[in-house]
C-alpha cells in the first residue's frame, strides 16, 4: 500500500526538523583525529565526516521508530514506539530461552520460532520478577486484536545482536505469557537488490 500524502507530508517534516536540530546544536565532540588527519590529510573533509558520522547517530534508530508510528497509525488500533512490554520472566524461563540459544548455536536443534513459543510458554513462572533489561519494545501495534512488538536494529548489525534480539523476543513472550507476535526489524536491506546476507549468526 503506498504512502498517502499527509504520510509523505509527516516523513518530510519529521526529517526537515530533525536535520535543523541537528544543524542548530552541532558542536563538534572533538578536533583531534590524528590518525584520520594522518590519512586524509585534508581538514575540511574530517569536518563533513564528523559531521555526517554525528548526524547518521542523529537520525539513527528513533527516525525508523518515529516514521513507523506514522505509516501505521491510521490502518491499527494502536500503536506506539518505546512500548514497555512489562510483566515478569522466572529463573525457569529465562532458562529455556537460554538452551534454546545454546541449542541452536551448537546445531543441536534448528530455529523454530512456533516450537520455542510452546516452550517458553510452558516454563513454570514460579518466582517470576519485573525485569527492566530488555522491557521495551521499539515499536508497537495492535491490530486485529493481536499484539506485534517489533525490535529495530541497523542494517548492518555486530556479531552478536541476532543472538541477544533473540533472546529479548522471547523473554517478550514469557513476560506476556501468551503468544504474541515478536519480530526483529532491519530499516533497510544495503545490499539491495542482492539478498540480505549479514546473518552473522546463521541459523538463530
Amino acid at each position: 500500500m503506498p504512502l498517502s500524502n499527509q504520510q509523505k507530508q509527516e516523513i518530510e517534516e519529521l526529517l526537515v526538523h530533525t536535520l535543523e536540530k541537528k544543524l542548530r546544536r552541532y558542536n563538534r565532540e572533538t578536533s583531534y583525529l590524528p590518525f584520520l588527519a594522518a590519512l586524509i590529510q585534508n581538514s575540511e573533509k574530517i569536518a563533513a565526516y564528523s559531521f555526517i558520522h554525528s548526524l547518521a547517530t542523529s537520525l539513527g534508530m528513533s527516525i525508523y521508530e518515529q516514521i513507523s508510528v506514522i505509516i501505521t497509525k491510521n490502518q491499527v488500533q494502536q500503536c506506539f514506539r518505546n512500548y514497555g512490554v512489562g510483566g515478569a520472566i522466572s529463573p525457569a524461563q529465562k532458562k529455556v530461552i537460554q538452551n534454546i540459544i545454546n541449542e541452536i548455536r551448537n546445531k543441536e536443534r534448528k530455529a523454530d520460532l512456533k516450537s520455542e513459543i510452546v516452550e517458553v510458554l510452558n516454563a513454570s513462572v514460579a518466582g517470576a520478577k519485573f525485569q527492566s533489561d530488555g522491557n521495551i519494545a521499539d515499536f508497537y501495534m495492535l491490530k486485529d486484536n493481536e499484539e506485534y512488538y517489533f525490535e529495530i536494529k541497523t542494517s548492518k548489525p555486530n556479531t552478536d545482536i541476532f543472538a541477544r534480539s533473540k533472546i529479548k523476543l522471547l523473554e517478550w513472550i514469557a513476560r506476556r505469557q501468551k503468544e504474541i507476535k515478536v519480530f526483529l526489524a532491519l530499516p533497510y536491506n544495503p545490499y539491495y537488490p542482492n539478498s540480505y546476507r549479514r546473518f552473522s549468526e546463521v541459523g538463530i
